[in-house]
């Protein structure tokens, strides 16, 4: 019940922005600022608290575990994990994605269509138990009054949100969570130098990966599309945000897809497009993280589709109904792939692993 009165009480605030200190966006001249909900703001303000939240053990019920733990800065903020472990030792079945450029995104997480906001998003490791990740729900009143009386932390919530009269709430801790989220932005490659203009910013072996990228053969710009290299930028279509590529040849029933808000066979297996920003430092890959590196991806989509030769999910991925048919296969010789591997490496904007403004409060 907890976090279905959080969405609710989300969606049903409206209140007015709160007055404060507008966060100013430092962005390329090829994107605008991200859109905002209704009722929302970016402010200085929130974006101080949503950092210290984000870093923060004491949201998870038990203390042991905070945003931090499952998205690490360096690594792009994933955590290296197949798939992670939540506060109260619980495997989970889905991948940490990567997190970066959050703002311009039309849906989160990997199988829900329905998850269209970051506010919405927040409350799923926060309070949801299905499964447990943060878990704060299983301590809510230890939770909230460890931010209230924490000196700083009390004051933050004030200047954040002074427009509501009792400020430390569930509510407030998505939104300041969402607002932090929002300023995440990862627009500083050798891809973005090249986008702007800077020929020489792409070595000529990545200029070569680019181009096979984008080319009909391979395909790859048809769902990482764009600067921000997702569909799930700009478009909520379910049809182009959400792709089945082929993992199983039977999805198993812990991994439906978005069957699992939908009810519809034929979304069995299909997941959302992940950015590709910072995907060279962010492994393992796929909603499930069995694709080990980007040898193993590349040699996924050339087959197109996975062969496992073992095991109770065992046949070959290919051959499942529901696959996309862009995910075809190719063939893909050494110079191409390492021309390939190149692009994606340029990809990775190292100011973002390491931006003291993204970084770990608590560690200053």
């Amino acid at each position: 019940m907890l976090l279905l009165w959080g969405a609710a009480g989300f969606l049903a605030h409206g209140c007015v922005p709160a007055a404060g200190t507008a966060w100013e966006w430092d962005l390329p001249s090829y994107l605008e600022p991200p859109p905002i909900p209704e009722g929302e703001s970016v402010t200085e303000e929130k974006v101080a608290l949503g950092r210290r939240l984000f870093y923060d053990v004491r949201l998870s019920g038990n203390e042991t575990q905070s945003c931090a733990t499952c998205h690490e800065q360096a690594r792009g903020f994933a955590d290296g994990e197949a798939t992670p472990e939540g506060s109260t030792g619980v495997v989970l079945d889905r991948n940490s994605m990567s997190l970066a450029n959050l703002g311009w995104f039309t849906s989160y997480t990997w199988p829900n269509a329905l998850m269209d906001t970051l506010e919405r998003q927040a409350l799923v490791p926060l309070v949801g138990d299905t499964p447990p990740e943060l878990h704060a729900g299983s301590d809510l009143e230890r939770v909230l009054s460890d931010m209230e009386s924490d000196p700083w932390l009390g004051d933050a919530f004030v200047a954040a949100f002074p427009e509501l009269d009792e400020p430390v709430g569930i509510d407030p801790i998505v939104r300041a969570l969402a607002a932090f989220e929002r300023t995440m932005v990862s627009l500083d490659s050798p891809y973005d130098r090249y986008l702007q203009g800077d020929d020489g910013a792409l070595s000529p072996e990545a200029q070569r990966g680019l181009e096979l990228f984008e080319g009909d053969i391979l395909g790859c710009a048809d769902c990482h599309a764009g600067p921000l290299q997702t569909t799930a930028t700009q478009s909520n279509d379910r049809a182009e945000t959400f792709v089945n590529t082929g993992l199983y040849e039977q999805y198993p029933p812990f991994a439906l897809g978005l069957l699992e808000i939908t009810g519809e066979a034929s979304d069995m297996g299909r997941f959302r497009v992940p950015s590709l920003r910072n995907v060279a430092v962010s492994a393992p890959y796929f909603h499930d993280g069995s694709g080990p590196d980007l040898d193993a991806v590349l040699d996924h989509y050339a087959a197109g589709g996975r062969t496992l030769e073992q095991g109770p999910w065992a046949g070959d991925g290919s051959n499942n109904p529901n696959k996309d048919p862009r995910i075809s296969g190719f063939e893909l010789g050494d110079e191409d792939r390492s021309a390939l591997l190149a692009f994606l490496d340029a990809l990775t904007d190292p100011s973002y692993l390491s931006a003291p403004e993204l970084s770990d409060p608590y560690g200053d």
